[in-house]
């Protein structure tokens, strides 16, 4: 783009989950850290529902799309009638935040920057066939693709991705959500609306949607833990019942320390400031993230991670947590044992992890993905 030509850049906001999923976080933290720029005009687009949803506070405009927001009838919108809309309304490039759910086949007279925030081969794989075709091709003709992880990109490459069309830029944290606070929690209850939860605790937040979260692991090594220490920890799995969500389920009311392991179900993510700043430390075995956010917030907080060596999870964690093989039973319980017994290696953890989490921030995030428009 000129760097003397004002340009247009629309923001699609379907896909978002009207602001109630990572994809629409993305979206509300992206556009809460924008900065007037006399080169750019920014608008968003999305359905009637959602036209409050990202612009309130703001004079961003918005242009509404009727449409019913099925699976079968987004890909029809995409397909069909998406680059009309965009010559409509004049955009010069477009910002796709939920690239990974879907896109146009072609772009036609505008820049295209598809952001990718997870992992693209698992996507595609719980698609219908015709969603995963028309994906695959969006994503092969798109103009500019944004990879939250040098991981994601990896995996993009291997799908047939050009790799100097994808630019590495990591998700910001919300540094006014999310700093240490341990010095608030003096009560053995931390009151966490609606939730009164007794410590000390470890939490993990994660959607029990799948075996590769590794939650019945962790169970396991929770009671291997308990067992060799004696000591009175509680284990926090605070996340949405997804699809594996009856197996772990079972595995916790199954288990010897039942009493000891508390599943929140949905917990809101404004509240999870106040969830990691109790807790004893943050645990993370999922093994096939693309982006692991909740680890640089806990971090943040000022409390230890100890997380899976495996996903992105060592790129954006870099020296601060402890890592463990989550299949491996008992290294996760030594994990567990090590950060309560080593006060020196637990302080040592809290201050890398600070310093750390602080160079992840949106400002950043906004401004290097709009350069690349410029």
């Amino acid at each position: 783009m000129s760097e003397n030509k004002k340009i247009k850049i629309g923001i699609d906001t379907l896909g978002g989950d009207h602001g109630k999923s990572g994809f629409g976080s993305y979206i509300l933290y992206f556009i809460s850290n924008l900065h007037k720029n006399d080169n750019i005009e920014i608008e968003l687009f999305g359905t009637e529902e959602d036209r409050y949803t990202y612009t309130s506070g703001t004079d961003i405009p918005y242009s509404a799309i009727k449409l019913l927001e099925t699976p079968k009838a987004l890909r029809r919108w995409y397909k069909y009638h998406s680059n009309r809309f965009i010559k409509k309304h004049g955009y010069d490039a477009v910002i796709f935040p939920s690239a990974n759910k879907m896109l146009p086949r072609k772009f036609k007279g505008y820049t295209a920057l598809a952001v990718i925030n997870s992992i693209m081969s698992s996507d595609i794989t719980e698609m219908d066939r015709k969603s995963r075709r028309q994906l695959k091709k969006g994503i092969l003709h798109a103009h500019k693709i944004i990879a939250a992880s040098k991981y994601i990109k990896d995996d993009l490459v291997k799908l047939g991705v050009t790799d100097e069309n994808i630019t590495v830029i990591h998700n910001g944290i919300d540094h006014k959500l999310f700093f240490p606070m341990a010095d608030i929690f003096e009560d053995e209850i931390v009151d966490v609306k609606p939730f009164a939860i007794k410590r000390p605790y470890f939490v993990y937040g994660s959607t029990l949607s799948s075996p590769e979260k590794k939650h019945i692991e962790l169970i396991k090594a929770f009671e291997l833990f308990k067992k060799n220490t004696g000591l009175p920890h509680r284990l926090v799995l605070a996340g949405n019942d997804g699809q594996y969500a009856e197996e772990i389920h079972k595995a916790a009311f199954n288990s010897q320390f039942a009493s000891d392991i508390f599943l929140t179900g949905f917990f809101p993510h404004e509240n999870f400031a106040r969830l990691y700043g109790g807790a004893e430390a943050c645990l993370f075995p999922s093994v096939n993230e693309g982006v692991g956010l909740p680890i640089l917030e806990a971090m943040a907080c000022g409390i230890p991670v100890l997380c899976s060596d495996k996903g992105a999870l060592k790129e954006i964690g870099g020296t601060a947590p402890l890592y463990f093989n989550s299949d491996d039973i008992d290294n996760i319980a030594t994990s567990l044992q090590k950060i309560t017994e080593d006060k020196e290696l637990r302080d040592n953890m809290i201050t890398d992890g600070i310093v750390w989490a602080k160079d992840f921030n949106w400002e950043e995030t906004v401004k290097k993905t709009l350069a690349i428009l410029l």
